[in-house]
């Protein structure tokens, strides 16, 4: 994997300059940043409803990608099917992929992205994306065939992986007795080390799983199942310290997590808004993309 590069690309200009709203599978999708959507405030909204969020399809794990002018998600459907290609759960049947909605040639265009594909995370430069122990990058022409993470991160059973902007890879565990905490590996002189734990706050509860690491790697965000949670799991985050250890684990509060099951978080590129999953059902069955002012995560980080 190319090593991971710092800048972080922000163009809302195009968007800026238009007046005029165009159509996505016959949804008109309005002007603006963030697919002209009204920004929230500090309780989570539904994002984009009828353009993703649609009653006629299962979308989830919801991202912007680095220049802000596309929106990756999961969704669930025939033109999404294939088998998983490499990793831990090589060789399985699944009905969804990574889609994206993006502004090209004056216009949304909707188109998938990765077949077989979930738990998706992006590179801060946008270059890469992450899924499980697998990977696609940029090129040319679109996007490179499905890689696989180099050793030892191949034969882990990996849920969601998430990588900084000095590459090092953060990332999730399955096992039955989900207790395994998340690691984060190194990338060393073109390979990456042995996982290490980030300690003993992230193996609390039944399962800690989906992280999302920040650029700089200042604070990680990630959904636990804890007897302090609300119900279900709950999104937390941990802040890093100046001597390179983690904090504790803090529950992002009652408006944020619900008795629902709240998961897959990951933050804008320009640092402003919070996005999740929430789900009401097991699996599946009734899951919605959410998105709230990220100012949550100034209010709990250490003075």
């Amino acid at each position: 994997m190319k090593r991971v590069s710092t800048a972080i690309v922000l163009l809302f200009s195009v968007l800026a300059m238009s007046n005029t709203s165009y159509s996505l599978d016959d949804i008109p999708i309005p002007d603006g940043p963030y697919l002209g959507q009204t920004p929230p405030g500090a309780i989570p909204e539904v994002f984009a409803p009828g353009i993703v969020n649609r009653e006629e399809s299962t979308d989830l794990e919801g991202m912007f990608g680095s220049d802000m002018n596309t929106f990756y998600f999961v969704r669930e459907g025939e033109e999404y099917a294939g088998v998983v290609k490499v990793g831990a759960f090589k060789g399985d049947k699944v009905s969804y992929g990574l889609a994206v909605i993006e502004y090209k040639n004056n216009k949304w265009q909707q188109s998938v992205v990765a077949k077989a594909a979930s738990e998706p995370s992006i590179s801060p430069d946008g270059n890469t994306i992450l899924f499980k122990n697998g990977y696609i990058e940029r090129t040319s022409d679109g996007w490179s065939k499905m890689k696989s993470l180099a050793e030892p991160l191949a034969s882990i059973e990996i849920m969601r992986s998430a990588i900084s902007a000095n590459g090092t890879i953060y990332f999730d565990t399955y096992n039955r007795a989900l207790d395994i905490p998340l690691r984060y590996s190194r990338l060393i002189n073109g390979k990456y080390e042995a996982p290490k734990s980030l300690g003993p706050q992230f193996g609390i509860g039944r399962y800690n799983a989906h992280p999302y690491i920040a650029p700089d790697e200042s604070y990680i965000v990630f959904d636990s199942v804890r007897d302090a949670g609300h119900g279900s799991s709950d999104l937390y985050i941990s802040f890093r310290r100046g001597d390179g250890s983690w904090g504790p684990a803090v529950n992002l509060g009652d408006k944020i997590n619900t008795d629902a099951s709240e998961k897959n978080p990951s933050v804008s590129p320009d640092g402003k808004f919070l996005f999740f999953d929430r789900r009401t059902k097991r699996g599946n069955a009734d899951v919605t993309i959410y998105w709230v002012d990220a100012q949550i995560i100034e209010t709990l980080r250490p003075k």
